[in-house]
């Protein structure tokens, strides 16, 4: 019979990996949560009419990259392409948004592309999203969240900021009236992706990657020529905060977004440490997003970062979160009574002991084996029962960590009655 395997570009993560996946995790919940933002947990799938409502139905997106299935009744579901519009379906649905609500939330995300490293058909990313304020003070407050997150991560030297306005639909749609005229008298030079988004979505060509569009662009009409009153001021003062705040950034007049609710504000952090997929983290502000899912007009911002790539920018510049051992205390048990001994001893340790990690030897084996399987469980002590100790109502009590050299006997018998009080004592001894 053949050999079942995952199904291509979406992986296992394992447990050497899961390391660093939940040290990414926990450093995100803490530096959120110290702003005041809430986790959220949603579906992974959604009705179809969500993300073509939301992102877009001319995007590559969903034109190419959704999972969409009907279900049983013939209603259109698709698996999660992207968290934001997720997020606001359930803030409206749920009377989140009567009063200024900070987001978070963590999961699966699924695009049907051709899987590379960093980039899988089923990604993972942490998302933020704030609703309620529309003002550039927030948009200020999700970057700095971000360039904090940086810091705590220990990846703030290998990443940069960069930023733009793409102003009010009204501003877009007459620069895009002017970048499609500039555009069109030079189709012929346009590579082919750019030629085809020249009706769909003028303003992705901006963002191409290449080099040949890029150097036509150098003549192109600007995107900040257009920008109405009110969006170059709201430009100016987040960068009158960011400046104050000490967050070094790079304007970049061609960066902008590829899902259509974004207006004003677009950021993303990049880095040069993982060459061609340089996005770690993207975001900007969506102002008119809620109320075109149908809720009442409230304005919103955030950002989304990919954990498969996080995770390897903190490989490439070298930052291992350590490993926990296996186990803290391992135990070891010869025959019937001495396995059953063992066994309440152990359910009576983690109801004391909760925070330890506490491995009870199974399937058997010699003393020897059981000792070797225990050395290499990272232990720090070793709990011994065989029939003397069973029939003598005591433990013993094994340091495998060279703790005898800190004036700590290598092993000692202590009676079974004792043994949560003495271990509290060494454990005591070595956190000092």
């Amino acid at each position: 019979m053949s050999e079942i395997r995952a199904i291509r570009g979406m992986n296992d993560i394992l447990p050497d990996e899961t390391v660093t996946w939940r040290y990414l995790e926990s450093t995100v919940a803490s530096v959120l949560g110290s702003y005041g933002y809430g986790e959220i947990r949603m579906p992974i799938v959604e009705q179809t009419d969500l993300f073509k409502r939301s992102i877009g139905e001319v995007t590559d997106i969903v034109e190419k990259e959704m999972y969409t299935f009907p279900d049983r009744n013939g209603e259109s579901l698709t698996l999660r392409p992207e968290g934001t519009a997720g997020c606001v379906r359930a803030a409206i649905q749920n009377g989140l948004l009567n009063t200024p609500r900070r987001l978070w939330y963590c999961g699966p995300m699924f695009r049907y592309e051709r899987p590379q490293k960093g980039r899988q058909r089923q990604f993972h990313q942490i998302g933020v999203e704030s609703f309620g304020i529309a003002t550039p003070d927030m948009d200020a407050e999700v970057i700095l969240m971000s360039a904090r997150l940086w810091q705590r991560l220990g990846i703030a030297d290998n990443v940069r900021l960069e930023l733009n306005s793409i102003g009010s639909s009204q501003s877009r749609s007459a620069y895009r009236e002017a970048l499609v005229g500039y555009l069109r008298a030079r189709f012929d030079e346009l590579d082919e992706d750019s030629q085809r988004r020249m009706d769909s979505n003028p303003l992705r060509i901006l963002d191409s990657k290449n080099p040949q569009t890029q150097s036509l662009l150098d003549g192109a009409p600007s995107l900040a020529d257009y920008l109405d009153e009110s969006s170059a001021a709201d430009f100016a003062r987040l960068r009158e905060l960011l400046d104050a705040a000490g967050v070094s950034y790079r304007v970049n007049p061609r960066l902008v977004r590829g899902l259509d609710y974004y207006n004003n504000t677009v950021f993303e952090w990049v880095t040069e440490s993982l060459g061609a997929q340089g996005t770690v983290c993207a975001g900007g502000r969506y102002d008119g997003l809620v109320e075109q899912l149908g809720g009442k007009p409230v304005p919103g911002v955030g950002f989304a970062m990919g954990v498969e790539r996080l995770t390897l920018l903190l490989e490439a510049v070298g930052v291992q979160p350590p490993a926990p051992p296996e186990a803290d205390i391992y135990l070891v048990s010869f025959g019937p009574a001495a396995e059953c001994a063992a066994l309440v001893a152990g359910e009576n340790l983690r109801e004391l002991f909760p925070g330890l990690r506490i491995v009870q030897h199974a399937g058997g084996g010699s003393f020897k084996s059981q000792m070797k399987k225990a050395d290499r469980s990272g232990a720090r002590i070793a709990l011994i029962w065989g029939e003397d100790e069973v029939a003598a109502g005591n433990v013993t009590l094994k340091h495998l960590r060279d703790d005898s050299a800190e004036g700590r006997p290598g092993q000692l018998t202590v009676a079974a009655a004792e043994l949560a009080q003495t271990l509290a004592g060494l454990l005591a001894d070595g956190n000092q």
